[in-house]
Order: structure tokens, then sequence, then C-alpha cells
């Protein structure tokens, strides 16, 4: 899953993470990993052959055939099909919840497979949570395919529904991320019209990741398909039959060592896992607004897995070009950095307007600045953000960020300059300048260390640091210091 400011995409983690998400390779792995890839793999190819029963009513995409499914139409889980996990709390991301392998916290009823978490509090005031998280760990393991799953997510601060994929064998890689991690449906509880498909991978730990925004309604208020198509090469993810993002861009190695053989690590048999985290770094912890009843489950219609007749593994990975963003005139690497345009803010081009972890408020471009209006500054610092991504960062060289700003109220915000796509690193760290009534001038430097990349991005966070005042910014500057 994420870590912090993706936290979308626009933050990871929005924002570190936050992969969101460190999610992965936690479960007791077996003692031992399949010493030969290639034996693995002629043993996987056996799976190709597999195909379910057929229904009637399962259209399977095109060129694909059913191989297993769960339309949860009994009266209990079938464990032969399932497992139950359990872990204790903070076991992965500081989340709150404890998962216990019970039929109270994963349960099938009315043709569903619900998710349910429970918040209890002890005779002092102090609250715990448990929940449920079930897998098809050495029960339906796949290596590429169509991966579907029709379900209805849980509303509420705090709530992180997941529907994600593990590897089957999670040490012949090597612990997470090196093992890989596939992340088809990641809806924040505070958040749910928004999406997020994320693939995590090597060492150091990288991501790719695309988000998918509904155009009306919630995930929480009706029920959607989410999906992948993975292939050899490959990876695709999908709501409701329509893409909206795909990678071919992945790698995994241990410190210091040679890369494996790509597609590695996605060569090799996942698992499905469906869950509900309650609290972490990434959808933070549950308020008082926070809700344990019917809203709180994530309810499950069908799991549906197909796969072609066969793959053709024999495939090269893409050159790892850099598209470095080209400078404007002046030397600036922002677009719309007068705010001489009143763009759409929540699209994925230029600047976008963020709210996260219980934010709450609005950003207008207008006499040549923005103007970002709050109602509530949310749990994180992140939580009102405005951010502009595919920053050229090139490595030995230095920059220079700059911008005019002023407030209602004195008050603080936190400029960077971060790495969504490198575990969200701070190549310029979260900085808090004070702000006045009157427009003042920031101006930042620094050197750039790391790995060149062509998608840094600049960010300006403005959520939980003490004050809802309306913060007024333009003339925003990325440039290269020569």
């Amino acid at each position: 899953m994420t870590i912090r400011k993706k936290c979308p995409l626009s933050v990871l983690l929005t924002l570190l993470l936050v992969a969101s998400s460190l999610t992965g390779c936690g479960k007791n792995a077996p003692a031992t990993a399949p010493a030969d890839p290639q034996e693995s793999a002629a043993a996987d190819a056996e799976q190709i052959t597999e195909e379910a029963e057929p229904e009637e009513d399962i259209e399977a995409p095109a060129d694909y055939h059913l191989v297993w499914h769960d339309e949860f139409n009994g009266d209990k889980l079938s464990e032969d099909d399932w497992n139950y996990e359990q872990h204790e709390v903070g076991w992965v991301n500081n989340e709150l919840q404890e998962y216990i392998p019970s039929d109270e916290y994963a349960f099938v009823k009315d043709g569903e497979l619900v998710i349910q978490p429970v918040k209890n509090v002890d005779e002092n005031g102090k609250a715990s949570y448990i929940s449920g998280r079930v897998n098809t760990q050495n029960k339906h393991d796949y290596k590429y395919g169509w991966f579907e799953a029709r379900l209805k997510v849980p509303e509420g601060k705090g709530f992180l529904p997941a529907f994600w994929m593990m590897p089957q064998e999670e040490e012949h890689y090597g612990q997470w991320p090196k093992c890989g991690e596939i992340d088809i449906m990641e809806v924040l509880g505070d958040s749910t019209s928004m999406n997020y498909g994320t693939l995590h991978f090597g060492e150091p730990h990288k991501q790719r990741q695309g988000s998918y925004t509904l155009a009306s309604g919630s995930f929480s208020e009706d029920y959607h398909t989410f999906a992948i198509e993975w292939e050899p090469g490959v990876i695709r993810w999908f709501v409701d039959g329509e893409q909206y993002f795909e990678t071919s861009d992945w790698f995994t190695a241990v410190q210091g060592e040679e890369e494996k053989p790509y597609p590695a690590p996605f060569d090799q048999p996942f698992h499905v896992i469906l869950n509900v985290a309650v609290g972490g770094d990434w959808p933070g912890d549950p308020d008082e607004s926070t809700v344990f009843d019917e809203r709180a489950a994530m309810r499950i219609d069908y799991v549906r897995i197909f796969q072609k007749d066969s793959y053709d593994e024999n495939v090269e990975k893409p050159v790892d070009e850099l598209v470095m963003r080209e400078a404007d005139e002046t030397g600036n690497y922002l677009h719309n950095w007068d705010f001489a345009e009143a763009e759409d803010l929540t699209d994925d081009v230029d600047w976008k307007f963020l709210q996260l972890n219980g934010g709450v408020g609005s950003a207008e471009i207008r006499d040549g600045m923005i103007i970002i209006s709050t109602e509530d500054f949310g749990t994180e610092e992140y939580s009102i953000q405005l951010v502009q991504p595919e920053m050229p960062m090139e490595k030995g060289k230095k920059y220079k960020l700059s911008f005019e700003a002023y407030a209602d109220e004195e008050r603080q915000m936190k400029p960077a300059v971060t790495a969504p796509d490198v575990d969200w690193i701070r190549y310029f760290p979260d900085t808090p300048i004070d702000l006045t009534t009157d427009w003042q001038s920031f101006e930042f430097e620094f050197d750039m260390d790391q790995e060149s990349d062509d998608n840094g991005r600049v960010e300006f966070n403005m959520g939980n640091q003490g004050s809802v005042a309306t913060i007024y910014i333009r003339n925003v500057r990325l440039e290269q210091i020569p």
C-alpha cells in the first residue's frame, strides 16, 4: 500500500509517504525460497492451462478465460480458498488495528464478503481496534492475468480499505520492497471519490502510481469494479472498465548487486489480499466523526481471475529515459507560474489542489495569484496542499525555489520539493516559513545530490499547522542556478 505523501500522488504517500504504504512482506514467509527462477517459471506455466467451471453470467475480458472466482454465495468464507491473517497492532505503517482470524471481522453475508472493523473502548476510555484481513496465498496464486473485484468501500476518517497482491513466495527476490507489491485499489475513508493504483518494487524502494477520481458520487456510495491486467512487462489499472494507468518501468535488486533479470519481481505467482486498515501513516487516525457501524465495512461482491491461453515472457526492459521538462525563456521550470491562466486544479496537469486526511478547503486562481481557503486543516501538514509535478531535477546541479506569499492572519506554511516516484524523499526539505498579512518574498537554494529525476514535485503544505487563515501565493519559480 502507500506511504505518507502520496499519499497521493499528490501525495503521498501525498505524501509520504506513502505507499503507500508499507504493507508488504510482513507475513511469515517460507523458510526457503525457490532455488531457480526458471524452475519456478516452469511450474507456473501449468497454471495457464487451469480453467474454472464456466459461468453463464460471467463475461471474460477479450482473449481471456476464467481460472478462479468467488461470488461469496455461500453462508461462510471458504477456507479452501481463503486464509485468515493474524497481526498485532502497529505491524505495518503504525496502523491501529489488530487483525484477528475470525468470521466476526471477515464474513460472508447476503452474497458478499464483508470486512468489518470494530472499535472497543475500555473502562478507562482507551480505544482499540480489530479488523479483518484475508488472502489466497498457496491456494490461488497466479502469474499474469486479469484480476478483478467488485466492491464498495467504507467511509470515515482513518479507514484504508485495500484490494492488492503480494508474491506467493515473498523471499524469492527478498523482503519488501524487493519482492514487489501490486495495489489494485486503495481509497482513503475521508476521500472516497479517489482511488489509487500503485506498484512497489526495488531497492531502494520506488513506486509507480496512478489515481482515478469519480466524476460524481463516491466509491463508498455504490459498488465499482477495480481491476489490473498483468502481462509480462506491463501492468494496467482499470476502474469500471476504464484504464487510468499503465507502467512497464520497474526493477528489483539487492543493494550493491546487479538488478535481477527483467521483468522481475513481477514474473512470479502473486495472490490476492483484502483488508481494511484503521489509522496509520497514510490515512491518519479515526476521529470523533468516524463511526464503526455498517458504514465502516468493505463489501466485496466478487473476486474473479482470468488468464490468457499463453504468455510470451521474452520481454525486454524499457530503456529508462528521463524526459526532462524544458525551462521557459526566463529559466523557470514551472508552468503557469504567474497564475495568468485559471486552470483546472483537480487534474494532473500543472497545478493541482489536494485535500487529504481530513483537510477541507478550496483553491481559486484570480488576479495573478492563487488563493487557498481552508475550512479544516486536517490531521497532516499535507492535508491542504498545492503541488506541481514533472520538475526536472538533475544530479549535481543547484536550484532555487522562490515565490511571494501572505495570509489573512499570521500563520505558517511549508514549501518543499519532493520525489513522488522515489519513496517521497526530499530534494528540498519541508521548510516552515512565517507568513504575515503583507506580501513577502521567499527564496531558497538547494543542491540536488540524488540520482536525476524527471518527476520532482513542488509542494506548498498548508494543513495542520495551527491555522485556517487564507493564503495567497504568486510568482512561483523553480530554476537551475548556473
